[in-house]
Order: structure tokens, then sequence, then C-alpha cells
């Protein structure tokens, strides 16, 4: 089973390419440089850019969960008395965007369940860190702190990137401050991970490390291209696959924290899967790639535009799309009611149609895996009079669960109905997103399984 680590990890990566003959033979065997060549350096580039990354602490509670035999009144005095919370410490890195506002960036999960954030600069100085905003979905966080000695990284284009182009990252891993390593690009676009709810990841063979997560991933003109997040180890340790977040795609997500101080996700309102060989031969459209929309939402954007079940989703704006998680994510990432062009194949035919975004609070959806990552992996449906459930006509059926999710987690499963959340009733998706915004560190779900009703506590 593949193992993620999201650990506090910069990417370590080894540049081996060499001038020829940079290097003499000398009569004694030991190598002299050549007075006619220099030894190819990157420092010049780093140290204009190594002031811009920050080691970033915390501190913080979290919620323990009492011990099962507590839960039965027989065996609660057999069962061990356990705090409640425990205080945690936590150290990653971040990337100053912004000196003139103090603005940093850096991975949510370096900041998840802190009270106080502490940022150090590399002349040492340690500063109290504020809290801007931050979105789990993506892991992009974002904080403020108050200085005049602050250096600002330039931001690249991640679009441009290509595999085999040569990255540097710089972060603190371990709490070894201004560690600096090197090496290429090996994919791009990475998804279907499990890692985050929208993906798009740069992979890079850089070595990660605990204390890295939210440092840099630059080009070797010193311009930010990346934020370092996570790395594939199955065996705890770097084994050279390492996933850094486009910056492209956390800037988006930085504008918005900015701007609104929440992230408005877009929905065009289909439901999708990926294309795979057995249904493109089926459906005659060998050599096609992209998202297969399986059914469209009635009076949503989709619905709007044109797009039908069958179609064949290729591209928005231009940017390809290889399955449903690309499309699912840069949809995402598009601004509420922005115009944007769809390519898309129907009975072999290249179409293209615009649409406008709507709003996931707009309640389209009847069925939808919901994004809420207290919920994410189960799949909900709106029971109605007419499409009721086990006599229930009221309330989101769990129709799906991912094994591992975080709702599977908790102990929801299939077939459990939703009668509300935070002591609110939801019968629709609208009204459990404006439930569930009551409180965002935890949900309380009163359910229905079977003849059963039952309360969960999910945080």
């Amino acid at each position: 089973m593949k193992k993620y680590l999201l650990l506090g990890l910069t990417l370590s990566i080894a540049i081996i390419n060499s001038p020829a003959r940079a290097f003499s033979d000398s009569p004694d065997g030991s190598y002299n440089l050549s007075p006619n060549q220099a030894i190819p350096t990157l420092a010049p580039m780093l140290k204009k850019v190594m002031p811009s990354v920050v080691n970033i602490s915390t501190q913080g509670t979290v919620s323990m969960r009492p011990h099962p035999l507590r839960n039965d009144p027989f065996f609660r005095r057999f069962a061990p008395q356990q705090p409640r919370e425990r205080q945690t410490q936590g150290i990653g890195s971040g990337v100053i965007v912004d000196a003139k506002k103090g603005y940093i960036m850096t991975n949510n999960h370096v900041i998840a369940n802190a009270h106080t954030i502490f940022v150090t600069l590399k002349n040492k100085q340690k500063l109290k860190a504020k809290l801007i905003g931050t979105d789990p979905e993506t892991d992009i966080a974002v904080l403020q702190v108050d200085s005049k000695n602050l250096t600002a990284i330039t931001l690249g284009n991640s679009d441009n990137l290509q595999v085999g182009d040569f990255v540097v990252a710089i972060g603190n891993p371990f709490g070894l401050t201004q560690t600096v390593t090197s090496g290429m690009v090996s994919a791009m676009e990475r998804t279907n991970l499990g890692i985050e709810g929208y993906e798009n990841f740069i992979q890079t063979d850089a070595s990660i490390n605990p204390g890295n997560s939210g440092g840099a991933l630059i080009d070797l003109h010193g311009h930010l291209i990346g934020i370092n997040s996570a790395i594939l180890a199955p065996s705890g340790g770097n084994v050279g696959i390492g996933f850094a977040i486009p910056i492209n795609m956390a800037k988006k997500i930085m504008d918005q924290l900015l701007n609104h101080g929440e992230i408005k996700r877009g929905l065009l309102g289909v439901q999708i899967q990926d294309l795979n060989s057995d249904l493109a031969e089926a459906m005659d459209l060998l050599g096609t790639r992209g998202a297969l929309v399986s059914k469209v939402t009635p009076d949503s954007a989709a619905d709007k535009a044109g797009i039908k079940a069958g179609d064949v989703i290729t591209a928005i704006n231009g940017k390809k799309i290889t399955g449903s998680s690309a499309l699912r994510t840069n949809i995402g990432l598009k601004r509420v009611g922005e115009k944007i062009d769809i390519d898309l194949v129907r009975n072999k035919q290249a179409i293209t149609v615009s649409a406008h975004i709507g709003s996931t609070a707009s309640g389209q959806l009847a069925t939808s895996s919901t994004d809420m990552p207290l919920l994410k992996g189960a799949t909900l449906k709106e029971l109605t009079p007419t499409q009721p459930y086990q006599g229930t006509t009221e309330g989101l059926l769990i129709t799906d669960l991912q094994a591992n999710s975080p709702a599977a987690q908790v102990g929801l499963m299939e077939g459990d109905i939703i009668l509300a959340v935070n002591k609110m009733k939801v019968k629709t998706l609208k009204e459990l997103n404006k439930a569930a915004s009551l409180s965002r560190k935890k949900l309380l779900i009163h359910l229905q399984r079977g003849q059963s009703f039952l309360y969960f506590v999910i945080k």
C-alpha cells in the first residue's frame, strides 16, 4: 500500500551535470582547477533567494477521543481515564511572497491545530505570525508577520514547467535551517494520489524530510514555482519521489483567502468519471483522453452550456484535461461566475461550448462527493418523497464511501442517512453546507442506520 507523508518537507534533488574537464589532472595525481574554467555554482542566485524562506514553529492542542470502553456504562469503570486534550508542537517552512504586507505562504498541515505560530527569519529574528486564512483541500495557508526586514521571493509561472527542468528546494528539514537541495522535475500534473482534495502536483526527485513542508521549490532563475508538500514513502523515508503544489494553483488560493477570507469553489454541475480503455472502445473513442460526463444536473452551468451525458471533456480554456480529477481541480479553482471555454468530444466530433461557473453553495448537485474535509470520501444523495430510502424521505443518504477516507475512519457507513448536522435538519446539500459552516472544527451528526438512530461527533 502506498504511504504518503505530509511531514515538513523540502525537496532535495541532485544536479549531476558538470562542465567537461572542469578539473585537470596534476602530476602527483591530485586535481587542480583549470585556470580557464570556473566551478558551476548557484550561490549568487541562492544568496538573493534564501532570505525569503523562513522556519515555522507551532504550538497547539488536539482533542483526544475517549477510550472505546467508556461509551459502555458497564465497562466505563474499567476504562482508563484519558486527558481530553494534549499539547502539540510542530515545525515546517514558509515562503515570504509579499515583503511590504508581510504575507507568508505555507502548507495548511504545518499550522493545523496551532494556537500560536512563530516565524524565524534567516537573520534569526523570531516573529509571532497571524493566520490570515487556510484551505485544507489544497493544503495552502497564508500567514502575516509585522516586520520591515523581509525579503520577498519572485513568483514564477508553473504552467511553463517541463519534465526535465532543473529545480532547487529550500527549507528546514529536521529543524536544520536554510537547507538547499537540487534536482529536476520528474512529472507534472500528478493527481489521484489521495493526499489532498484538489491535486495537481509537480513531482520531483527531491529528498524530502520532516520540517520541509511549506518550503520553496524554485527554478534556476530563483523564481518560486512550487510549495513543497509531500513525499511517497513506502518505508517511511525518502525514495526520491516528492510532490510540490504548483505556484499558479497556490496563488489562486492565496488571492481568494486575501480577498474573501474563504475559498469559493466553482461548480460545473456534472458527474464525471475517467475514460478508461474499455469505455473508450465501447463508445468508439479510442485515442481520446479526458473526463467522461455520466450525468448533467438540470439547470446547472453545464446544462445551460449544452453539455450532455456521454460527452468527453478534453480541455478547459485550452488547458488539457486528462481525467476526472484534473477536471475537478480545474473547475474547483475557478471563480464563481467566471466564463470558461470547454472543449469536448461528442459522437467523434470536437465541440467547444462556453459556460459560467456556478457556486458549490447553490446546491445544484443532487448527488455529490462532498468537498468538506470532515466528510471527505462520502458520496451523498438527497432523498425525496419520490426517491425514499428505508421509508425515509428527508435527509442525505451515503451511497458510497471510500475505504480509509476521513468519513469512513470515524465510523460512517454506506446506507447511513444524515438527518441533521450541528442540530440543524439537512435535506439538501445546500442545507448541509450551511449547517457545517456553524463549526469548522467539528460536526455533530444525527443519522439513521437501519432502524437505529445515532449521533456522531466528527473533528
